[in-house]
């Protein structure tokens, strides 16, 4: 079945009608052409490009805020080719975070202190309503020499920020003596308290010690690090930090970054793992020290997704008093495989985060948006899938789709006995229980992106563990070891464990199917893991959907629902 696209809001026909003049078509290079041929043509099919996640419209593609009616993305881009280089803050606009237009790059090397690359950073709104970007610049050639800027807009009664300047105090933090001037990226958004600003920069010092710098200012122009890092931990470089105020336990709505409260969470992303992770803890602000309500939290951190998601960053909507949180996908396949499509990167759809009732964790879930592209709809219910079975759910284009089941698993008598050697690494564990390992209760779940012979399928899955003493350990696994028939690809699992009580033998499931990528989210959003994949025949009308039983009990489907969803307006493309 072919995509649907999303009609064209008033707003975003109004605006590309406005942009039309300004507008650009960028081609696909020469270069790109020559290397295609030695890739497999399923690689550089348009069908692998995403449908419905956020990407520009060629190329290589990090911070978000609202302002004025309009969400803004802002991100790394190199407007010269899908590899790493010639980096820039490219600039797109919503009115929903689903449908985006592509403006101008907002920011650009043009200054002393940014002239060989514009890095991450972050948005900050001040207290007049005008917003601030603290952004990471390149000054030296060769030796990635990081100082921070700040830019303004240019006018600040243009909605669309269309144009930024960069003061002439620029930069506004430099590394001193003693510091890796070649670790010191990415500043926070920054938040108020006891008439100063505060924001955090990432850094290391020594082999291992990941710290985030504190530094405060009275103006937002004059910043002055704090004698102590306002967290910092044996884990190495931390990359794009983020720190923010979470509401009670079990409460939805978000806070925004200068808003006080009891708990806070604290993230960064690992360079040595490419992972994000982050932990719960208490804010000290007469100290200005950050502590994990956890003691061994930072060596046994949650992760915000156990796939594919990095340099990840949240903001506060004050539209619908949430926060909500934009990841990074790359790539999974070759730069020669990126150079022929043309593209590489992708953001996972924003997610609304807030403190799990237990207040250990942290819940996600896809913005309510999102459910607006939602089509064609198939339902199953109360279908039982016996130890060794399977059945395909059809009457709707899979390959672009959002599915949502709820499993009631019985006989968890029947679990297989959980190994403790694993029980900080659940990654190891779905590789050695995969997918086609039959066990006890479990593996089930789905297969997406199969094809009809399922010589190609990624499967979602759990699988159910005996813990002793009446528990059970839930693993969720992302398995794409058999997504693909094309060759040199990096087909990794994923796998997280799931807190979770499983004594009532309940627990759901929501796949975000969007042709190369499969987001998915476990016990209502407990566990999240980003995958991508690259089949080489279940692409378009050619892939399937099945849901799967390879345990030893019995697993009832007790309600499916699956839609097909429409394109929305993306950057152009």
């Amino acid at each position: 079945m072919g995509t649907q696209l999303w009609p064209l809001a008033p707003w975003a026909l109004l605006l590309l009608l406005q942009l039309a003049g300004a507008s650009h078509v960028v081609h696909r290079s020469l270069e790109a052409e020559q290397e295609s041929g030695s890739v497999p043509a399923s690689i550089v099919s348009p069908l692998l490009r995403t449908g419905y996640h956020f990407q520009p419209p060629m190329n290589w593609i990090n911070g978000p805020m609202y302002y004025k009616g309009w969400y803004h993305l802002f991100y790394q881009y190199n407007p010269k080719g899908a590899v790493w280089g010639n980096i820039v803050w490219a600039h797109s606009v919503s009115r929903d975070l689903i449908n985006w237009i592509a403006l101008e790059p907002a920011i650009k090397p043009d200054i002393p202190s940014d002239q060989y690359g514009c890095w991450s950073g972050s948005a900050t709104i001040l207290p007049d309503g005008t917003p601030a970007i603290l952004y990471t610049g390149i000054d030296r050639p060769n030796i990635n020499y990081q100082v921070q800027n700040i830019a303004f807009p240019k006018n600040a009664s243009d909605p669309l920020l269309r144009e930024w300047v960069k003061p002439a105090y620029n930069p506004v933090a430099s590394p001193e003596p003693g510091m890796n001037a070649t670790q010191f990226r990415d500043p926070t958004t920054a938040w108020y308290a006891d008439r100063h600003w505060r924001v955090l920069v990432g850094g290391l010092r020594g082999a291992r010690l990941g710290l985030a710098y504190l530094y405060r200012s009275q103006d937002f122009k004059t910043w002055v690090r704090a004698k102590h890092p306002f967290h910092s931990a044996l884990t190495g470089m931390w990359e794009c930090p983020d720190f923010f105020p979470v509401q009670s336990p079990g409460l939805q709505s978000g806070l925004d970054t200068s808003e006080p409260s009891t708990k806070y969470v604290l993230k960064n992303s690992l360079d040595l793992t490419r992972y994000d992770y982050y932990t719960v803890g208490t804010y000290n602000k007469v100290k200005d020290k950050y502590v994990p309500d956890n003691p061994g939290g930072d060596y046994h951190r949650l992760r915000y997704d156990y796939g594919n998601f990095y340099a990840s960053k949240t903001f506060f909507d004050p539209v619908k008093r949430r926060r909500v949180l934009l990841g990074w996908a790359n790539e999974s396949d070759s730069v020669t495989h990126d150079k022929a499509k043309g593209w590489a990167g992708i953001h996972a759809i924003p997610r609304k985060i807030w403190l799990d009732p237990s207040g250990k964790q942290l819940l996600q879930w896809p913005i309510e948006e999102l459910e607006t592209l939602r089509g064609k709809p198939v339902s199953v219910s109360g279908k039982v899938v016996k130890p060794g079975q399977h059945f395909e759910v059809t009457g709707l284009g899979t390959y672009q789709a959002d599915v949502e089941v709820s499993f009631e698993v019985s006989g968890l008598d029947k679990a297989e006995a959980f190994d403790w050697a694993f029980a900080d690494d659940a990654q190891k564990l779905c590789g050695i229980k995969g997918a086609d390992v039959k066990g006890g209760v479990g593996p089930f779940g789905l297969w997406v992106l199969a094809s009809g012979g399922l010589e190609e399928k990624t499967s979602i899955f759990f699988r159910i563990f005996k813990a002793g003493h009446g528990k059970h350990v839930v693993l969720m696994c992302a398995d794409p070891t058999r997504s693909s028939l094309n060759p040199d690809l990096y087909k990794p699992t994923f796998a997280g464990f799931v807190d979770t009580d499983i004594s009532s033998g309940k627990i759901s499931l929501r796949s975000l199917i969007d042709r190369s990528v499969v987001e998915s989210f476990g016990a209502g959003g407990k566990t999240c893991i980003l995958s991508r994949v690259y089949p080489a025949i279940a692409i378009g009308d050619k892939a399937h959907l099945y849901v799967f039983n390879n345990g030893k009990a019995d697993i009832k489907v007790s309600h499916l629902m699956a839609w097909e969803m429409k394109k929305p307006l993306m950057n152009g493309a």
